[in-house]
C-alpha cells in the first residue's frame, strides 16, 4: 500500500510531463485515472509509454453534451484533477475550475503550462528550450565559447513541470484535509525550472559565481568538476570539489601534490584541465573503474542511459525493475512503511472505459448508446 493509497486522480491526457507526474503519483499509490482523447492527437502516442504505467484510462469526449456529463460525474469522486492545457481551453470545454468545484468544493484543480495561466506570453506555444530560456537555467550550460548546450527535456517539462505539479497536488491535498476546501493551483515550467536555479542566484549574489559560461565551479569551468575522455572512447566524471575528495583523486590518479595548492585557484584551472584530459586518455575507462570507483574520488563511469540497469550499485538497490518484460525505473523515493510500487504496467487508452463507467452508475445499455455515439471510446477505436 502506498503513501497515497485512497486519493483519486483525474489526469487529463498530454505530453510529457503530465504523464509523467501522473506516473509518480500513481506509482505511490494514487488512483490515477488518464482521460484520453477519442480524437486522434497531434502528436502520436508512444508505442511503448513508461509514464502510463500503473493507471486507469477512460476514452470521453470533452466536446459533447454526455461526454462532459460524465466528467463531472467523475470529479464528484475525486480528490484532484490536473490539466496542461493552454490557458482558457478548459473553460470553453465547459469544465472550468468553477464549474468543477461547484460539483466537488474539495476538488483541488492543478494547472500546468509552460508560461503559467497569466502574463504576455501565457498564451503562446513553447516547449522546453524556451521555459528554460526564459528562467535563466539554459544560458548557464554549455561551453563559453559556443551558444548554450540544449539539454535534455529535463529541467523545464519533467523537472520545473512534472514534479513541481506532483508537489503542488499533495501539499494542496494535505491542506484540503484541514480546511475542506480545494484549491487552483498555476504550475510554471519557467517558474519551475527558476526555482530549480536557486542556488546559482545564491552563489551569484555571494560572489561565487561569474557572468562566463564554462568559468564557475559547477558548469565545467574546474577541471576537477568535469567529464573526461578514455582511451576506448568513452568517458568518466569526476566530481571532487572538497579538499579531502581532491586528495583522494591526487593519490589514486597519481597527480602531482601540489595540485591541492592551488585547487581552488581559477586561473589555474585550463591548464590542470588539459593535463587530466591527456591523463584520462592513457587508460579505458573500465582501468579508471578498477583504479577509483569506490573511493572518496568522487569518481563515476559515464554510462549510456540503457546500460545504467546494469551497473553493479543500481542493481543492488533494485533501482530498475522488469514490467510485463520493459525494463524501467524503479519507484523512487523509497518508504519503508508504505513503498511505492508498480501494480501493472503501461495502461492503453480506454482500457478501463466500461468500468469507470459502471463505477459511476451507467448501466451496461447506457454504457453500450455512449459507445455508439462516440461519446466514450474502448480500444477498439
Amino acid at each position: 500500500m502506498g503513501a497515497l493509497t485512497g486519493i483519486r486522480i483525474i489526469e487529463l491526457v498530454g505530453l510529457g510531463p503530465g504523464p509523467f507526474a501522473g506516473m509518480l503519483l500513481a506509482d505511490m499509490g494514487a488512483e490515477v485515472i488518464a482521460v484520453d482523447r477519442l480524437d486522434t492527437p497531434d502528436v502520436p502516442a508512444l508505442p511503448v509509454d513508461v509514464n502510463r504505467r500503473g493507471k486507469k484510462s477512460v476514452i470521453l469526449d470533452l466536446k459533447s453534451e454526455p461526454g462532459r456529463e460524465i466528467f463531472l460525474k467523475l470529479c464528484e469522486t475525486a480528490d484532484a484533477l490536473f490539466e496542461g492545457y493552454r490557458p482558457g481551453v478548459m473553460e470553453k470545454l465547459g469544465l472550468g475550475p468553477e464549474i468543477c468545484h461547484a460539483h466537488n468544493p474539495r476538488l483541488v484543480y492543478a494547472r500546468m503550462t509552460g508560461w503559467g495561466q497569466d502574463g504576455p506570453l501565457a498564451g503562446c506555444a513553447g516547449h522546453d528550450i524556451t521555459y528554460i530560456a526564459l528562467s535563466g537555467a539554459l544560458h548557464a550550460m554549455g561551453p563559453g565559447d559556443r551558444p548554450p548546450t540544449v539539454p535534455l527535456n529535463l529541467i523545464g517539462d519533467y523537472g520545473g513541470g512534472g514534479m513541481m505539479l506532483a508537489f503542488g497536488l499533495v501539499c494542496a491535498l494535505l491542506e484540503a484535509r484541514n480546511s475542506g476546501k480545494g484549491q487552483v493551483l498555476d504550475v510554471s515550467m519557467v517558474e519551475g525550472s527558476s526555482l530549480l536555479m536557486s542556488v546559482f542566484h545564491a552563489l551569484m549574489a555571494s560572489k561565487m559565481w561569474t557572468p562566463a559560461r564554462g568559468s564557475n565551479l559547477l558548469d565545467g569551468g574546474a577541471p576537477f568538476y568535469d567529464c573526461y575522455e578514455t582511451r576506448d572512447g568513452k568517458y568518466i566524471a569526476l566530481g571532487a570539489i572538497e579538499r579531502p575528495f581532491m586528495k583522494v583523486l591526487i593519490e589514486k590518479a597519481g597527480l602531482p601534490e601540489d595540485w591541492l595548492d592551488d585547487h581552488m585557484v581559477p586561473t589555474r584551472w585550463p591548464e590542470r584541465k588539459e593535463e587530466l584530459t591527456r591523463l584520462f586518455k592513457t587508460r579505458d575507462q573500465k582501468d579508471w573503474c578498477e583504479m577509483l570507483e569506490g573511493s572518496d574520488a568522487c569518481f563515476a563511469p559515464v554510462l549510456p542511459f540503457w546500460e545504467a540497469p546494469e551497473h553493479p550499485h543500481n542493481k543492488s538497490r533494485g533501482s530498475f525493475i522488469n514490467i510485463d518484460g520493459l525494463l524501467q525505473p524503479a519507484p523512487t523515493p523509497k518508504f519503508s512503511r508504505t513503498p511505492g510500487s508498480v501494480r501493472w504496467g503501461p495502461v492503453t487508452p480506454g482500457q478501463h472505459s466500461s468500468e469507470i463507467l459502471t463505477e459511476l452508475g451507467l448501466t451496461q445499455n447506457e454504457i453500450e448508446r455512449l459507445l455508439k455515439q462516440r461519446v466514450v471510446g474502448t480500444p477498439s477505436e
